[in-house]
């Protein structure tokens, strides 16, 4: 079965490659380092560096990655870090978060799941352990791992009920990779459940890393700055909308007529924030875009905020006063909840979490965050809560202290992780 996949994968590569090139050009970043994808990488330093090896595909992987990375970095100092991933926007973000230890981070992009490429990779880079993040199960690159006695971790896993469903359906393929996994750090008990009947072995729960994610002070300070320009006037945030979601908001906005508050919309995936601006004027809001406004945070008279921006999520969380998470209105999954709760912010959700459902269900249950059936009612039940301070108060407390509990899996990862370095160090 594996010959069989690494021979489409063989047999698609020109389609791949098109289909890099064009989305080269809204992101220009898909066109550098193409070779690496191939299998083919620059000189590295003499003597080379030892890696541990952490691959997180794209955006919010690379954040959850961020704590366990600098622990690493701190409990190996005679190691330095390969974070490999898959989209220009991750890459990004890992230039972004850790650039500050310079060649101790080694930035790649990860070959194609061919047994020839990953071959390629693993004898260049001859990292001692692999950590992949949350989902990330490659057949060809885990049998590679294994054939160069590469242990590998999936480190804070999730599996939805979804995943698992469809995993079953190429359990020849996927079912001998996930058994080939040396251990794993699940984010939940029912993760780990999920985990053990899709074939996993030495599966313990270990939390959620995003929970050991630390706001930027200096991230944080901009937001409280822009809060401050806007005086008393109240925020709601959108965050990581997904395509669909940002005109269902914009209509229901519509109907109400002139509000108070201000919205601030953040789409999930940059290549779409155009789309997303002719939206918005489309439907006759005074707006104004993140990316043209520089220091000067003057939302006099806008209705709406578009968060063209990277690298400010926080910032937006601390400006506003209650922070809907997107990618829950439509069947989506959700998204990541816990960046709101660590700056203390209700959170207002819809009802497609199938990615979060256990940090949802417990979030709603403790009286952080409130479901919502659709746009509308999410218009509606932030209205409500601008002439209910207390209850925003016992929200913003209830969120705070969510992300205050759910702490440690950092620790609890890199305990799971310590016999694998030592045993590939008595390799060495």
């Amino acid at each position: 079965m594996r010959l069989l996949y690494s021979a489409l994968w063989w047999f698609a590569m020109p389609l791949v490659l098109l289909r890099l090139w064009r989305r080269g050009r809204k992101e220009p970043g898909y066109r550098q380092h193409v070779g690496e994808r191939l299998g083919f990488y620059p000189r590295l330093s003499d003597p080379a560096p030892r890696f541990i090896w952490v691959h997180a595909v794209s955006v919010g992987e690379t954040r959850a990655a961020e704590p366990l990375i600098d622990a690493l970095l701190r409990e190996y100092p005679q190691h330095s870090i390969l974070l490999t991933c898959m989209t220009a926007t991750g890459r990004a973000t890992g230039t972004q978060l850790f650039g500050k230890h310079g060649a101790r981070v080694v930035q790649s992009f990860l070959p194609y799941d061919t047994g020839w490429m990953c071959a390629r990779f693993l004898r260049h880079f001859k990292p001692d352990a692999c950590i992949l993040m949350e989902t990330e199960v490659w057949p060809s690159l885990i049998a590679q791992c294994r054939r160069y006695d590469v242990p590998v971790m999936l480190a804070n896993a999730r599996l939805s009920e979804r995943s698992l469903r469809r995993g079953r359906r190429f359990a020849a393929l996927l079912r001998p990779a996930a058994e080939a996994i040396a251990c794993v750090g699940a984010q939940s008990e029912a993760d780990a459940q999920r985990l053990r009947v899709f074939g996993a072995r030495h599966v313990e729960v270990t939390g959620s890393l995003k929970f050991d994610v630390q706001p930027p002070a200096d991230v944080v300070e901009r937001g409280l700055a822009w809060k401050r320009a806007m005086g008393e006037r109240k925020v709601l945030l959108c965050a990581s909308t997904r395509e669909g979601e940002e005109q269902l908001i914009l209509d229901a906005l519509g109907k109400l007529g002139k509000v108070d508050w201000l919205t601030v919309i953040v789409p999930r995936h940059p290549q779409r924030f155009d789309e997303v601006a002719v939206m918005i004027e489309e439907q006759g809001f005074s707006m104004q875009r993140r990316s043209v406004m520089g220091e000067q945070f003057d939302t006099q008279g806008m209705d709406v905020l578009l968060g063209d921006s990277m690298g400010e999520m926080f910032a937006y969380y601390a400006a506003c006063d209650a922070a809907f998470i997107g990618g829950s209105l439509l069947p989506l999954g959700g998204q990541n909840l816990i960046e709101a709760f660590a700056l203390g912010k209700p959170v207002l959700i819809g009802q497609h979490t199938f990615n979060f459902q256990v940090i949802t269900e417990d979030a709603v249950r403790g009286g952080a965050a409130v479901r919502v059936v659709d746009a509308v009612e999410l218009l509606r039940t932030w209205s409500a809560m601008l002439f209910d301070e207390e209850e925003c108060r016992r929200m913003s407390h209830a969120a705070a202290g969510f992300a205050q509990r759910h702490q440690g899996a950092t620790g609890r990862t890199l305990a799971l992780l310590r016999p694998q370095v030592a045993a590939q160090a008595l390799l060495r």
